[in-house]
């Protein structure tokens, strides 16, 4: 069977080379201009991976991958012209498996391609479920439960939570939460995040709140 791959960039000439060279590899290839369509594509219709240029119109690239994390587990790989370590930070923090920049030769492309396949063909229902101590996250069905009771969340205390389980061990900044929770593009204080922790932390029974730990001055972070 052939796989089926989203294109989303919106430069033509690149992306007309890149669909001709896949579909001579044998894949199935969609072809969309902007992040909004893709994003849209991405929810709709069944993709094997998605080829995802950051710099997009109507969504960014990084915005679009944060957005499909959401409901999906695709492999994604960005295709950036920017060769900076941020974008690269960026992009893997939203979600993506891997990267690539451009100008790139198409074997490079094809590689990173099956090496994202290869590496996530053996993913079943077991990957939608976050477990961390006491909570578990049912990612398909949007669910949270805590020592198997469920907690009501806001849409955005959930993905705050899941953004700190799935960064856990690790001190996330408040402008990384920022980005990855409310969007890149998001133009808001970050003392909008400690409000949400504190919502976050309401809602949860006494001992699992405390599992959210606060480090002075840098952020947040849930350790093992």
């Amino acid at each position: 069977m052939r796989n089926r791959v989203l294109l989303v960039e919106d430069e033509k000439n690149i992306a007309r080379f890149i669909e001709l060279e896949l579909q001579h590899e044998n894949f199935d290839v969609t072809h969309v201009l902007s992040g909004r369509v893709g994003l849209d594509m991405a929810k709709r219709e069944e993709f094997d991976v998605i080829l995802l240029d950051v710099m997009l119109p109507e969504l960014n690239g990084i915005e679009v991958c944060r957005r499909i994390r959401m409901f999906s587990q695709i492999p994604i790989l960005l295709i950036t012209a920017r060769d900076a370590i941020m974008d690269r930070v960026a992009g893997l923090d939203a979600g993506a498996d891997d990267y690539i920049v451009k100008p790139f030769a198409i074997e490079e492309l094809l590689a990173r391609i099956r090496s994202v396949l290869r590496r996530t063909s053996g993913m079943d229902e077991a990957s939608t479920r976050l477990v961390y101590k006491d909570i578990t996250v049912d990612t398909a069905a949007h669910l949270v439960e805590v020592n198997q009771e469920i907690v009501e969340l806001t849409k955005t205390e959930y993905d705050l939570l899941v953004y700190l389980i799935q960064q856990k061990n690790r001190v996330v900044s408040r402008d990384l939460i920022l980005q990855n929770v409310w969007g890149y593009l998001a133009d808001i204080e970050t003392n909008v995040v400690d409000v949400y922790i504190r919502h976050l932390r309401s809602k949860l029974p006494r001992k699992v709140a405390s599992y959210i730990e606060t480090v002075r001055g840098v952020g947040y972070v849930m350790r093992e």
